[in-house]
């Protein structure tokens, strides 16, 4: 017998017996045995014909001869019964039976007929459902009718047994996913029974019951049990979606399938298998995974300080959760079915945003982890302060978020800035008498600058006076005059040295300071002071006061026409300048460097000369301040000695 593939039909072979063809034996020339006489030949199977016989005494065998008319056929036997096989089903057969023995054989009996039975039909099987198998086979030939019986191969149960004249059969309400044993032979028009055919078929199992589905969401895998069946050789799990196919194939009763896509719905089902087929798909259980991670997510700030997180919306997406962590740990959420959430921010953070879509089969997948930088905080406890007419130092507290920070004076036209990395600057070059908004902005790289920080307004000072002049009005009194500076309403001047101070205020552009030191370096500072008290402190170069005026001047005669003037130097190194005033002419002499007198040549006599020695500034100009003296210069007497003093004049 052999079969097909498993699950498919298969055929059955009846079991045909051997024949053995002998030569004819050559006749002894000795006396022959008896000839026997056939009692009676049947057949019992479809390929041969048994034969009975009365002994003959003396025979060691018996030849047996089967002939249709086309071929003969010959079968050696020891004794009765014989069996001639190798002859065609449902075919008539002439039988003669010869004695032979060691003297010869005999002449063949008187013929006897008989006709083989109908061949066995050759089955085709199948299960086409787990409570049914049909049984097919081709047309046997001189048949009339089939009978098919089945049973269960271990016997227990009962016998279906049907008679046909078809070629199919089908027998149902057999229980599934069992062995069953079917026979099946065909008869001819007397009644009389073929060979049978013995097949053995399962049916295909039932479908799986209890089936149970199990969603891992973290790892996006459905398990799947179910009640076993009986029969059932192995088990496959499908997972069908509108785009996809997953299965998974065992021989328990549990399957993973792996791989699953989020936000899609499956229909489960589950086959059992055999060798004869498998069963019909369970009824599908209905499986969503969880939905996928909401993409295309937007951020914006607007207006500083609120955050707006919007996604797209998923399928299978019942509900979102926004989940927004800032830099310093701190995390907030919000629950919500719609597709965006509002948060309050602050200044100077990083903010690191997910957000999930739920369904009942859990969370969706981790999307993208986005952050956004708010822009650094500003800048609160600015003080500015003047340092100078054209300057101010801003320093303040660093903020959170800042790298850099940008400073901006802004009188309207005209714009002063400085960067630095430090929480302080110094605004120069500013102008003087003029209303600036400064504004500290705070700068990052993400976020660039702060552009809502808040200005404050400063006044950098009344304007110094361009020109400033100093003029020594006597020894110990100087005029210090100025132009008008922008802004200002009161000026404070001040001398300063190693000897003391000399202050003078004015609402002019002129103040007198007296006592000065002669030949002292000053440091001349003129304050311009507005209306409402903005002072600018105005430093010039030094002021160096005149050399002393000398004392102890004297005049001596060197002859008829000379004189010599003498004197006792000041403190310090001066160069003079020596003028007599008389009524004849004026006369000058500078002496040599680091001498104290100087002689005039050529004087004449009888005359009175107004005398006066005087400091000569550095910038060649002869100061006319100091005292004056009155001498007489007689023309009798020695040419030698003292002139005469006649006495002295203040200073013109």
């Amino acid at each position: 017998m052999s079969n097909r593939m498993a699950g498919g039909p298969k055929k059955c072979w009846p079991l045909i017996g051997f024949s053995l063809i002998c030569l004819k034996m050559v006749a002894s020339a000795k006396t022959a045995p008896e000839i026997p006489t056939i009692d009676q030949a049947y057949s019992k199977i479809s390929n041969s014909i048994t034969v009975e016989w009365a002994t003959v005494p003396g025979a060691t065998g018996y030849l047996l001869t089967a002939e249709d008319g086309d071929t003969v056929i010959e079968t050696m036997v020891a004794n009765s019964p014989g069996t001639v096989t190798g002859l065609k089903a449902a075919t008539l057969y002439q039988i003669t039976v010869r004695s032979i023995s060691a003297t010869g054989r005999s002449q063949a009996s008187p013929p006897k007929q008989a006709k083989t039975v109908l061949a066995a039909p050759i089955l085709e099987v199948s299960s086409p459902s787990p409570d049914s198998i049909l049984v097919q086979w081709e047309a046997v030939y001189m048949a009339i009718g089939f009978s098919v019986s089945i049973m269960r191969a271990n016997g227990l149960g009962r016998i279906w047994k049907e008679n046909t004249t078809n070629t199919s059969l089908t027998f149902t309400s057999l229980e599934a996913g069992t062995l069953y044993t079917i026979k099946a032979y065909a008869w001819n028009a007397n009644g009389t029974p073929g060979d049978d055919s013995t097949c053995n078929q399962r049916t295909s199992p039932p479908a799986p019951a209890n089936i149970r589905v199990s969603f891992d969401s973290g790892a996006l895998k459905a398990s799947v049990s179910w009640a076993p069946r009986e029969g059932a050789f192995n088990y496959t799990v499908m997972a069908l979606s509108d785009s996809s196919e997953l299965s998974c194939r065992t021989t328990l009763s549990a399957c993973t399938i792996s791989s699953l896509q989020c936000g899609t719905e499956y229909l489960i089902s589950v086959l059992a298998s055999n060798d004869a087929g498998s069963s019909k798909s369970t009824s599908a259980e209905a499986l969503k995974t969880v939905a996928c991670a909401p993409g295309r997510v937007t951020i914006q700030e607007d207006p500083p300080g609120h955050l707006s997180v919007a996604w797209s919306d998923v399928d299978l997406g019942d509900y979102y959760v926004a989940f927004v962590k800032s830099d310093d740990g701190l995390e907030v959420h919000c629950n919500t079915s719609l597709t965006q959430c509002n948060f309050l921010s602050e200044c100077g953070f990083t903010y690191f945003i997910s957000v999930f879509a739920y369904n009942k089969a859990g969370q969706s997948p981790l999307g993208d982890v986005f952050n956004y930088t708010t822009a650094p905080c500003c800048p609160t406890d600015i003080n500015p302060v003047l340092v100078s007419s054209d300057r101010v130092e801003i320093v303040w507290s660093p903020v959170r978020g800042a790298e850099l920070y940008e400073t901006k004076a802004v009188d309207g036209f005209t714009v002063v800035e400085c960067n630095d990395t430090a929480p302080a600057c110094t605004l120069s070059a500013l102008e003087c008498d003029t209303k600036y908004n400064i504004t500290v902005y705070s700068f990052s790289e993400v976020r660039g600058s702060n552009m809502s920080c808040t200005s404050q307004f400063i006044t950098t000072v009344p304007c110094c006076p361009a020109g400033l002049t100093v003029t020594q009005v006597t020894q110990s009194l100087i005029n210090v005059s100025w132009t008008v500076g922008t802004g200002a309403q009161t000026y404070v001047t001040v001398l300063e040295s190693h000897t003391g101070q000399s202050k003078c205020l004015t609402h002019q552009n002129q103040c007198l300071l007296g006592c000065i030191s002669c030949g002292v370096n000053y440091t001349v500072v003129l304050k311009a002071i507005s209306a409402t008290g903005l002072t600018a402190d105005c430093t010039y170069q030094s002021y160096s006061s005149s050399a002393c005026c000398p004392l102890g001047v004297k005049l001596y005669r060197l002859g008829p026409n000379g004189i010599r003037i003498y004197w006792q130097a000041s403190r310090g190194s001066a160069n003079y300048s020596t003028d007599l005033y008389g009524s004849k002419g004026i006369f000058t002499c500078a002496p040599s460097a680091g001498l104290s007198f100087c002689d005039v040549t050529e004087i004449p006599c009888g005359d009175v000369y107004t005398v006066m020695v005087s400091p000569v500034a550095e910038t060649g100009l002869k100061l006319t301040f100091c005292p004056k003296k009155i001498y007489s210069v007689t023309c009798s007497g020695s040419t030698l000695g003292m002139v005469i003093y006649r006495g002295k004049r203040n200073a013109e």
